[in-house]
């Protein structure tokens, strides 16, 4: 190694070069050291910029370099780039003076195959899926007024942040119960599975279970598209929402949980209500209702009064006097009735018994005649019917005489 001088040591003014000077040899020994070449790897936070520049990361498993894609080349692509594509890289290594880092700068991109961790999601959706985790009918509403919502998140991320103000802004009628949990990097998936099977537990129960974190690339958030974390999304007894990532990210947990939120803000958008929608349904309802009681109580007002307009309420004894007078009119319209119909009956019972007595044997036996019958108690109208010896009785009017027949003497009556 080469010792510093005693000069520069003590300050002594030196020959020193600038920093860009610095980063201008070095750009001119790399550009002049690595000529045109082919990089094969696997494309990473993909960013199309405004200006039709395309800026990634190619990587392999222990490595990755920047990349850029100007507009001129970019424009002359036919196939689409997107995030997990392993690619065939063909360009010069450049120098990013104003920043002293390195770059590819792409003149010819070639599809290498889809990345292992594209397939592996694909894998697992097409796995996950059939058997039923992401079917639309096991998808629970979320209750339209939560009282108590959990986060699982890391509680130093944005997105718990982004979750606190968008709640703030939008309701103050729940509580919001943060559960940590590592959303990236090594223990992730264990730590959001043990934070949603902790959020079960939880006591009073949650309403809404949320699941989420930033946006980032593939790599950044691939715990969220593991099967154990799928799984404990898709098992929860609390009706949960994924908010991962960004609205370009899908994850998983996305499709297994109940909803599916395009960010954090998005997520306290839909788990919540409108305050303010709320306060005026409020109002008006409240309005309504008054109304209501209002028009009710005037109703009610106006049949009491008409009520008290009648008789019977502003005189009730001259409506019972009435019906006093009324009923002894009746009892001596009875009266006059009965009387006059034992009146009536008296005299038909009179000539019917004048009747019957003009028609009554016993009255005719009692002005001479007499009536004889026979030993059967039939009476006599022909002699022929007797012979001597037959018993027969006379009646009187008054008594009876019994003989018997010596003869018999035929004869016409007179």
């Amino acid at each position: 190694m080469e010792r510093v001088s005693d000069a520069a040591l003590a300050g002594e003014s030196v020959h020193a070069i600038s920093v860009s000077e610095l980063n201008g040899h070095i750009k001119a020994v790399m550009e002049g050291t690595f000529p045109a070449l082919w990089v094969a790897g696997e494309i990473s936070d993909l960013v199309r910029a405004r200006s039709g520049h395309i800026y990634f990361t190619l990587k392999d498993d222990d490595a990755q370099i920047r990349g850029v894609l100007w507009r001129n080349t970019a424009m002359r692509i036919k196939h689409d780039l997107e995030d997990g594509q392993a690619v065939l890289c063909f360009g010069n290594i450049d120098v990013y003076a104003a920043r002293g880092t390195y770059q590819l700068v792409v003149r010819k991109v070639e599809p290498q195959g889809m990345g292992s961790l594209q397939l592996a999601f694909q894998q697992l959706q097409v796995k996950l899926e059939r058997e039923g985790l992401f079917a639309a009918e096991r998808k629970r509403p979320l209750p339209s007024l939560p009282r108590r919502i959990g986060i699982v998140t890391s509680p130093s991320g944005a997105a718990v942040r982004d979750f606190l103000q968008a709640a703030s802004n939008r309701y103050h009628g729940a509580d919001v119960v943060v559960i940590p949990a590592l959303v990236q990097g090594e223990g992730a998936a264990q730590s959001i599975v043990a934070a949603i099977r902790s959020a079960q537990r939880i006591t009073p129960k949650l309403d809404v279970l949320v699941v989420s974190r930033g946006g980032g690339s593939l790599e950044d958030l691939w715990c969220f598209n593991e099967e154990p974390v799928v799984r404990a999304v898709a098992a929860s007894a609390i009706p949960t929402v994924s908010a991962v990532g960004h609205e370009i990210d899908v994850t998983l947990c996305d499709l297994a949980a109940d909803l599916r939120a395009l960010t954090p803000t998005d997520a306290a958008t839909r788990v919540l209500p409108d305050g303010v929608s709320l306060k005026t349904t409020a109002a008006n309802l409240r309005q309504r209702l008054d109304r209501a009681i209002r028009l009710v109580i005037h109703e009610r007002q106006t049949e009491v009064a008409a009520l008290m307009q009648r008789p019977i309420l502003r005189k009730p004894m001259e409506i019972v006097h009435s019906r006093s007078r009324m009923l002894d009119e009746l009892d001596a319209r009875a009266r006059r009735a009965i009387t006059a119909n034992l009146k009536a009956g008296r005299s038909q019972v009179s000539e019917l018994a004048a009747s019957l007595s003009a028609l009554s044997p016993v009255a005719v036996l009692s002005r001479g005649y007499s009536v004889t019958l026979d030993a059967d108690g039939k009476a006599i109208a022909d002699a022929n019917s007797l012979h001597p010896g037959d018993v027969m009785e006379t009646r009187l009017h008054k008594g009876r005489v019994v003989s018997k027949v010596e003869s018999v003497q035929d004869g016409q009556a007179e």
